[in-house]
């Protein structure tokens, strides 16, 4: 989905899944949606266009992982949501009661930051394990929250805590349209405070449910055929090496139907963004508003023969778009050095005035990045990505001869998951354009990639490479893997 988040300034601020935000003094407003592909088109949003890009990076690359380290600014190691499941610390009381509190609403509600949040939460969100619908996270004063997981019809809300069912009349219950809300608490917030949205639409998750007046459109539309699309898996890790090469034609219909589907869905969050923009402009806020617009993590339709997901270590699933405007920002500016999902809590605050040094979080603003007038800062020169791998502990009865431990088994019986494919990357930008993976299964399997030679990873060279090199890699793994707060930022 897309998230946005919008932060007005004090004067006014603003920052799948879409994330969309504004901060006021800066306002902000972040808006998150799930699943963005950095290849497709970002359809509608010509309110946006003109302003800077930035492709950033998932420190993990399940929603409820990457949501939670938009929330909290930490690594997964840190914040420990490690999977989609009450256990595995998602929406838990643990994560209620250790995360929550020290999330970055928090600090903008200490400052008397009005703020809203509307959409999709975490995936346990609502579960009667975890306090149910009556379970408002602090540090929100409207909370409109989707009850589970993406769902764009015969949903239930939190509605500052109670239970709101929807059906599945359009006019009423699309969800994505429900959450112009955010317009009214636009409309009847207090003018003298600053203000804080993020609004996380379903799109473009599955069930793909377009609203009705979008359902044909794309109807010629295909996946990308380039890169690594339909290439085999070679020299990877055992689960890329499974699929069928070249793909089944029934594999390829499915891609190319979710994609166009997911397309479909993506023109009512251009929708959103164009009123939340006419909105902020007629109530002369937009100059003072900071606008985030990114995803909670990528997506592959096709590549290395994998029909639809996002749980693989490469740049389709974790490289993530990123649309910013607002004060002091130039114009068409394209920043190349790497922002994480972990940065955006700390920049948020950056941008509403708190002191940094005192805030517990892994990630670094990039507001001297964006807006290098209003502040100095440094880049980072290598970052982590890490990923639990979730299988099912019986056999997925459509394709039985799998055995258990897989998961996300599509047409075809390509299985996009399972309990192995759990590994961490260190990633390098500056000096080499690096990445080096270890996967924590029985054959300790190690990928490399050199994307400035290799941009679609076709060739893992770990065969290749020197030996010294690879245990420079290693050491820095493993001090990220095991970084908190500064020492996340000061790896060598």
């Amino acid at each position: 989905s897309y998230d946005t988040l919008s932060v007005s300034l004090p004067q006014t601020f603003s920052v799948h899944a879409s994330v969309c935000a504004a901060v006021r003094h800066s306002n902000r407003l972040d808006s998150v949606s799930p699943d963005r592909q950095t290849d497709r088109q970002v359809a509608g949003l010509v309110l946006l266009g003109h302003d800077p890009k930035i492709f950033f990076y998932g420190s993990h690359l399940i929603k409820y992982h990457n949501r939670s380290s938009i929330l909290t600014g930490k690594y997964p190691h840190n914040h420990l949501v490690r999977n989609n499941s009450i256990s595995g610390n998602c929406s838990s009381t643990t994560w209620q009661k250790e995360a929550e509190p020290f999330a970055f609403p928090v600090y903008l509600s200490k400052l008397r930051y009005q703020t809203f949040y509307g959409g999709k939460y975490l995936n346990q969100y609502g579960s009667k394990d975890a306090g149910g619908v009556g379970h408002v996270p602090p540090g929100w004063d409207q909370w409109h929250a989707l009850v589970g997981n993406s769902k764009y019809y015969n949903y239930t809300l939190s509605a500052n805590g109670k239970e709101e069912k929807h059906g599945d009349n359009y006019e009423k219950d699309y969800l994505t349209d429900l959450l112009n809300r955010s317009l009214h608490f636009l409309e009847e917030r207090s003018p003298s405070h600053p203000f804080f949205m993020m609004l996380c639409p379903p799109s473009p998750h599955s069930p793909w449910t377009a609203a009705p007046h979008y359902q044909q459109t794309f109807s010629d539309v295909k996946a990308p055929r380039n890169g690594s699309f339909n290439m085999p898996g070679k020299g990877k890790h055992w689960l890329l090496r499974q699929p069928a090469n070249p793909m089944p034609n029934s594999s390829v219909e499915y891609l190319d139907n979710a994609y166009r589907r997911r397309w479909q869905t993506l023109l009512s969050v251009d929708d959103m963004v164009e009123q939340l923009i006419k909105k902020l402009d007629s109530i002369k806020e937009l100059s003072n508003t900071y606008i985030f617009y990114t995803s909670d993590h990528g997506y592959h339709t096709g590549q290395f023969s994998l029909p639809i997901d996002k749980r693989q270590l490469y740049e389709f699933d974790i490289r993530i778009p990123l649309l910013v405007r607002g004060p002091g920002i130039k114009p068409k500016l394209t920043l190349q050095s790497p922002v994480l999902n972990i940065d955006l809590s700390m920049t948020i605050l950056d941008i509403a005035g708190v002191n940094l040094s005192t805030v517990n979080m892994d990630g670094q603003s990039f507001l001297p990045q964006m807006a290098p007038s209003l502040r100095n800062g440094t880049e980072r020169p290598f970052f982590l990505v890490e990923y639990t791998g979730e299988g099912h502990s019986s056999e997925d009865p459509s394709c039985p001869k799998l055995g258990p431990g897989l998961a996300e088994c599509f047409p075809d019986c390509v299985c996009e998951d399972a309990f192995n494919n759990t590994y961490a990357c260190v990633r390098t930008l500056k000096d080499a354009n690096l990445q080096y993976c270890e996967f924590a299964d029985n054959e300790s399997f190690v990928e490399v990639y050199n994307l400035t030679s290799d941009p679609h990873q076709l060739e893992n060279i770990v065969k290749k490479v020197d030996p010294a090199l690879l245990q420079i890699m290693n050491q820095r793994l493993i001090k990220l893997e095991s970084c908190t707060g500064d020492s996340c930022r000061n790896v060598k």
